[in-house]
């Protein structure tokens, strides 16, 4: 079966190769799982899977009825609500940093993400700009000019990680501790082990972020957080464990998706010559290659999960009531009904950014999308405009893309490449 991964263009898997593989998560779905949501698009667009955590999930790859399912209050994003299944998936110690605006349904959700966008506004995420400029350069500087080195440490991941350290008033000398304990996070499996390296982890998690709201509150300064210790609204403040909660997806969120984004942007830009030299048109903005890039590789490839409060009917498969459900971001990106030739990436294409939905949809839509797009403008821009030449430094077909035993975040486990090739 690996040869159906060979290209974007692969010729076509049936139902039950496409479900095994979405199911497996193997390592060649992994280096490319777009032929795969193809297939389950064109036979089974609410696809059962029984994913390597062992929980049956329905998977939606479809446009129309992702965006639907995006907004359907009857698909909660409350997993106290689906506890037994939650526990399967992430075990108890993850429920102490859940409690947050990304893990509930209306009214908390509407409370928390008011409090939240009260004080993480766009005034505040512009006025980050010449800082954001500055790291970049900084980081820039850095990085080898003339060897082959992986993009992905010494510039990718630490750009947004400062960011949202810097945002949320982490300390310089506390955030390589802090990326240490996200990444197990995200990268952890489900066999005995990497359950207790995730327990590990984030209890660590918790623990630093109880003692730095704790400082935040004794001496609030000009961060986020420090805001986020104090708002309120008609309804009343964060609770302590809110809080906590708050500034933990904001620092986990605010960071990867990004990362992974502007690595899977390079990496694709440099495969195509002639998007390049369009992308290089625009070196100040690169608004068109961002939004286009969002679309073709959105490095969220599945939502965070969902649970069924009731049986639900969509295109004659029943989820039933209590089941989780996820939405393929990157199967309804390339959905053809809403993009024309979706496997070509054209910088050029209209209309984009109001159709992608790489930042969501509907009540759950991204809050960190304005800081998102700043810093991948910045990144991309920046890039390109002093390294006009860059080049890949293996084959594009030889890049190799992260593994994960159930796919959330789509990106490279490294990105080689030359700054300015002799």
């Amino acid at each position: 079966m690996t040869q159906a991964f060979a290209s974007e263009e692969s010729e076509a898997l049936s139902s039950e190769e496409a479900a095994a593989a979405a199911s497996s998560c193997s390592r060649e779905f992994r280096a490319n799982p777009h032929p795969v949501y193809a297939a389950l698009r064109e036979t089974t667009p609410v696809c059962p899977l029984t994913p390597p955590h062992g929980v049956e999930t329905y998977l939606i790859t479809r446009y129309d009825d992702a965006r639907a399912a995006l907004a359907d209050p009857r698909l909660s994003k409350d997993m106290y609500g689906a506890i037994d299944a939650y526990h399967r998936i992430f075990g108890d110690s993850s429920i102490a940093l859940d409690d947050n605006m990304l893990f509930s349904d209306p009214p908390k959700h509407t409370r928390l993400r008011r409090i939240v966008g009260n004080t993480f506004t766009p005034k505040r995420v512009e006025s980050l700009r010449t800082r954001v400029q500055q790291i970049t350069d900084e980081l820039l500087d850095e990085c080898p000019k003339s060897e082959p080195f992986n993009l992905l440490p010494e510039f990718c991941f630490p750009l947004p990680m400062q960011v949202i350290c810097e945002l949320l008033g982490v300390p310089e000398n506390e955030r390589q501790k802090a990326q240490e304990w996200s990444a197990t996070v995200a990268q952890t499996g489900f066999g005995p082990e990497a359950r207790k390296a995730l327990e590990i982890a984030e209890g660590n998690l918790r623990e630093y972020l109880v003692e730095l709201c704790a400082r935040k509150r004794r001496e609030p300064e000009s961060d986020l957080l420090s805001a986020l210790v104090t708002a309120q609204d008609q309804e009343g403040a964060l609770t302590d464990h809110e809080l906590v909660s708050t500034a933990w997806v904001l620092l986990f969120a605010g960071h990867k998706s990004t990362a992974y984004q502007i690595g899977n942007a390079v990496y694709h830009l440099l495969s195509r010559p002639d998007q390049k030299a369009l992308a290089l048109r625009d070196t100040a903005g690169m608004t068109a290659a961002i939004e286009e890039m969002l679309r073709f590789e959105t490095s969220v490839e599945n939502s965070t999960f969902r649970w069924a409060k009731e049986d639900i009917v969509i295109r004659d498969q029943l989820i039933p009531k209590g089941a989780l459900v996820q939405i393929s971001i990157t199967g309804a990106n390339r959905d053809p009904e809403v993009f024309a030739d979706p496997n070509e990436m054209d910088i050029q294409r209209p209309n984009v950014q109001a159709m992608h939905l790489a930042f969501g949809y509907g009540p759950h839509y991204c809050v960190g999308a304005p800081l998102a797009r700043l810093e991948m403008q910045l990144a991309l821009g920046t890039l390109f405009a002093r390294h006009p030449r860059m080049t890949l430094a293996v084959a594009p077909e030889e890049a190799r893309w992260m593994t994960v035993p159930f796919p959330a975040f789509r990106g490279l486990a490294e990105l080689p490449v030359v700054l300015d090739p002799s």
